[in-house]
């Protein structure tokens, strides 16, 4: 691990590092979906609650690994967290969830474990429910994305057509939105929005 990395790993040098960017990474998902009419939320590897206050209306649970990250969670947001690996989380068909979460999460983990994941997620949505993934792409061409994409910690930022190809294992997609992280007119940043319900 290194120093970077260490350091990300504490809650207060996270919200640093994620609060010039964390509101334009999640406006997709307000762009595309009424919030009020969601009734469950699973948001998954939460961190320190990087989204919570946008759930201030549902019923929401935060799942993350990272002890740290909930305890700092919860000290702030007064919300349910839960110290947990997501593949572990088990629930009650009355207890799914019709919106789950999983921001900048997939690109720490290699395909299979992606794919494993997403396949467990299926279990936790209701019939009506959706997965939504906010991801880091691997621009082709060389940029300052491209080289911020490299240094990132998660290991496995993707290209554009192997990320559709991901989501579309388990779910059918709704939406799959290209969307830039700027600033101060330089994209720094290549994300994807995917919005899927459970295939059949």
């Amino acid at each position: 691990m290194s120093l970077v990395e260490g350091a990300l790993e504490h809650s207060s040098v996270y919200r640093l590092w994620q609060a010039p960017f964390a509101e334009q990474k999640f406006a997709p998902v307000l762009a595309n979906n009424d919030l009020r009419r969601v009734r469950r939320v699973l948001d998954v590897a939460c961190g320190p609650g990087t989204n919570t206050q946008h759930f201030a209306q549902v019923d929401y649970l935060g799942v993350d690994f990272n002890p740290s990250y909930i305890e700092s969670a919860r000290r702030r947001h007064k919300r349910d967290f839960v110290v947990a690996d997501v593949r572990n989380y088990r629930s009650a068909p009355a207890e799914r969830f019709d919106f789950i979460l999983a921001n900048s999460f997939l690109h720490h983990l290699n395909t299979e474990d992606v794919l494993g994941i997403l396949s467990h997620l299926r279990t936790l949505l209701t019939e009506d429910g959706h997965v939504h993934a906010l991801e880091l792409v691997m621009p082709e061409e060389r940029s300052i994305a491209r080289l911020l994409a490299q240094w990132d910690r998660g290991d496995f930022a993707r290209p554009p057509e192997e990320w559709r190809t991901i989501f579309s294992k388990h779910f059918e997609p709704v939406l799959f939105e290209f969307y830039p992280l700027t600033m101060m007119g330089t994209t720094l940043w290549n994300m994807v929005y995917f919005k899927g319900k459970p295939r059949t």
